[in-house]
């Protein structure tokens, strides 16, 4: 089973991750992973939709919003959102010492791994470049747990 491209909302699929995993001996195509930010349109979120932010983004309701989880314990600790925001480090140190996180954390990353098994998810963000932020490096943490 695959994912269509005519299906995919406008300007999703360069942030997703599609591609095939092995399941009992055999190769099996795989549900889209993909990040989007809180504010875009309601029809560009695929699937499950998983808030990863530790704190509920400014301006959008809850009833707006509807996250079918919110895994507070997968984002980053607020001692490492706030020393990022500071400036106190670049991102490939962030990423490390976020990877480093999610390593203390395998139940609740395997929680929202069972979400992909399931359908395609996406990760919500309130972040203004998801590709710089601790939403991709979950999305990839995720898709290395799904390859293995």
């Amino acid at each position: 089973m695959s994912w269509s491209h005519a299906l995919m909302p406008a300007g999703i699929f360069k942030l997703g991750i599609i591609g095939l995993v092995k399941c009992e001996g055999a190769l099996m195509a795989r549900f889209p992973l993909v990040v989007a930010r809180v504010y875009d349109p309601l029809e560009s979120m695929i699937g499950a939709r998983l808030l990863v932010d530790r704190l509920w983004p400014r301006g959008i309701s809850k009833e707006r919003l509807r996250p079918d989880d919110w895994p507070k314990e997968v984002t980053p600790s607020t001692a490492l959102r706030k020393w990022f925001h500071a400036g106190s480090g670049g991102w490939a140190e962030f990423r490390e010492r976020y990877e480093a996180e999610l390593a203390t954390h395998p139940t609740e990353v395997e929680q929202c791994v069972d979400w992909c098994r399931k359908g395609p998810v996406t990760l919500l963000t309130a972040a203004q470049d998801p590709e710089q932020s601790h939403a991709a490096v979950l999305r990839d943490w995720m898709d290395a747990r799904l390859k293995s």
